[in-house]
């Protein structure tokens, strides 16, 4: 690990020289480009935050604050498990300070919408997955600056520490409430402008993140991000692929259905890089950030990766499965259903009545067939 008294530009650990790190951040401040990546970031994320809006209705939010359970699962799964888990990583795999900011930024920030659609395509919990995407980013409102400030302290004595913008963050995470609260209106007012909105801001999710992929590395350039450490290309493939696992376990704790299950583990895993990425961009200096401002970008790619293959074995493997427990279930609740009537009918017979030679007639007790 670098040393703690040397500034970020002078860090050596992790193969981020400070002539490198310093060059890089100045020629992305003096690209023109850069201004348009703000407000592209800006706006993908006002787009984004507008779509989680729109997604939440009223009458969910009250069945969540009378079983809170999707609001406990994302206190612990987004701000508990994942902060802990970035900073494990970042000290398991020596990280320099600047790296290290980096990625606890990634895990301290919320469930990103990115879970939303995966929740969908493995048959998950759709209610549980937008509860929990949308408290946890109201959450973080207070609870990501206070785990910033929780886990850096391992890096207090150096300066992208000291010059860690908590106020900034704040302001940041403030911004996307109200388009969050814009979302609700449209909802609560006009639903099928909402379903639009949300379907646009699900591929605003998708352009805005190759757009910045594409833009950063150019801006960047080639030789830069070539010097980014393997150390931190392993936490980008690492983190989320034990975010999955952590959310699935959790869930197990819980003792939620398989189809929950999933769906907390997507929430845990699938952070919002979009907003980590508004973070890094307006809130730390390029010289200060340098090459790290592509780490969520690089968390995007995995994230999305292996939430994909995750679909792909449930498509393969388990679908079938999820029929057959549906199946069952139905067929359970009507063999209770009969049973119930049968039950019913023995207790109120009344018979028919025949008629027989002699012109007599007589009552059997008969039963009523279902």
């Amino acid at each position: 690990m670098a040393s703690s008294a040397q500034p970020p530009a002078a860090a050596g650990g992790g193969g981020l020289d400070g002539g490198s790190l310093a060059g890089g951040g100045e020629t992305f401040a003096d690209r023109s480009l850069s201004q348009g990546l703000s407000v592209l970031v800006g706006l993908g994320l006002c787009v984004t935050m507008l779509g989680l809006g729109c997604a939440v209705e009223l009458g969910q939010l009250g069945q969540q604050l009378r079983r809170p359970v999707g609001l406990l699962l994302a206190l612990l799964g987004q701000f508990v498990a994942m902060p802990l888990l970035a900073f494990l990583l970042a000290l398991i795999f020596a990280l320099d300070e600047v790296a290290a900011v980096a990625v606890l930024l990634c895990g301290c920030c919320p469930g990103g919408n990115l879970s939303n659609l995966m929740s969908v395509l493995v048959d998950g919990d759709m209610n549980l997955s937008i509860i929990m995407t949308a408290s946890s980013t109201l959450l973080a409102l207070f609870l990501m600056p206070l785990c910033l400030w929780i886990y850096s302290r391992h890096w207090i004595n150096t300066a992208v520490v000291q010059l860690l913008p908590l106020g900034a963050v704040s302001l940041t995470l403030g911004s996307t409430l109200l388009p969050i609260g814009l979302g609700v209106l449209i909802r609560y007012r006009h639903p099928r402008a909402a379903d639009l909105l949300v379907k646009i801001s699900l591929w605003s999710l998708l352009v805005t993140l190759v757009v910045l992929f594409i833009l950063t590395g150019t801006m960047l350039g080639p030789d830069l991000l070539a010097q980014i450490p393997a150390s931190v290309y392993a936490i980008a493939v690492l983190m989320p692929l034990a975010g999955y696992a952590l959310g699935y376990g959790l869930a197990t704790v819980f003792k939620m259905p398989p189809h929950c299950r999933r769906t907390v583990s997507l929430e845990t895993g699938c952070q919002n890089v979009q907003l980590c990425t508004a973070i890094l961009k307006l809130t730390f200096s390029p010289e200060l950030i340098g090459s790290m401002y592509m780490f969520p970008l690089l968390y995007a790619l995995f994230q999305s990766a292996e939430a994909g293959l995750f679909v792909l074995a449930y498509k393969m493997y388990g679908r079938d499965s999820y029929k057959q427990d549906t199946l069952d279930g139905e067929e359970d609740t009507d063999i209770s259903y009969k049973k119930l009537k049968e039950e019913e009918v023995a207790d109120t017979s009344y018979g028919t009545v025949t008629t027989e030679e002699h012109n007599s007639i007589q009552m059997e007790p008969t039963q009523t067939a279902l």
